[in-house]
């Protein structure tokens, strides 16, 4: 699939996201609506939040934005910026620390 934004590569200077990196974001998230409860950073160095209820594969479900803007709803979030390729990091509640393991695509072969 290659990564949207090929000229931003990881790990970030300074270990702060680059400001307007863009982001995969479920729409309950980027609106405000429900916090971001699991927050991807894929092999592609794509991220992708999704609030651990709805399905964020479902038609419109979600939206490409500047992870700004949920940095914004959701200031915590900017402690993942040293995420690094192919893990994920969850949490129960907003409130809650982020948890984080190794992640990969269901469809991708085990390295």
């Amino acid at each position: 699939m290659g990564s949207m934004q090929p000229d931003v590569t990881w790990p970030y200077p300074d270990g702060i996201f680059p400001q307007g990196l863009l982001a995969i974001v479920q729409r309950t998230v980027a609106d405000g609506s429900h916090p971001a409860l699991m927050v991807t950073h894929d092999d592609d160095e794509d991220w992708l939040l999704a609030d651990g209820l709805h399905d964020p594969n479902a038609d419109g479900a979600s939206i490409v934005c500047h992870l700004d803007h949920v940095l914004g709803l959701d200031p915590s979030i900017a402690t993942l910026a040293s995420l690094p390729p192919g893990h994920v990091a969850e949490r129960g509640d907003q409130d809650e620390p982020w948890s984080i393991r190794s992640w990969a695509y269901e469809d991708d072969p085990p390295s």
